[in-house]
């Protein structure tokens, strides 16, 4: 049992990311889910699939590459964690990297990106920052 599963996931897509590997495996959850789809919609990733065998769910994640097969994803970094949480205010919405990368923020309307949440006005809990 994991303390911290969303550090778990993110440590996986990195590990996976230096060996080169072309798809990594994670265990579900509704969080991880929206994670994915998010990293997905930004093009960070090629895709996710949802996958049971027997009682456990997995996310597939299959990861995405350059033609020089560098990794798209060149940093993924864990913001709040559970000993040390981070929120923020809709006004102190950080961008990552002036702009070129996102940061990934679960707010009372959902997991959104830290673009999408200063849009809509929102603030709360950042969860990671993908460059």
């Amino acid at each position: 049992m994991t303390t911290d599963p969303i550090a778990d996931m993110l440590t996986r897509v990195r590990n996976a990311l230096k060996s080169r590997h072309s798809k990594v495996d994670v265990p579900s959850s509704k969080l991880k889910l929206e994670i994915a789809r998010i990293l997905k919609d930004e093009g960070y990733i090629l895709n996710f699939k949802l996958a049971e065998e027997g009682v456990k769910k997995t996310i597939k994640i299959y990861l995405k590459y350059t033609p020089s097969n560098d990794s798209v994803i060149s940093q993924l970094q864990r913001i709040s964690r559970p000993g040390c949480r981070v929120y923020v205010g809709s006004k102190e919405v950080p961008k990552v990297l002036g702009g070129l990368g996102i940061n990934i923020l679960t707010t009372p309307q959902g997991v959104m990106t830290g673009k999408s949440a200063r849009k809509a006005n929102v603030g709360g809990e950042v969860l990671c920052q993908i460059y």
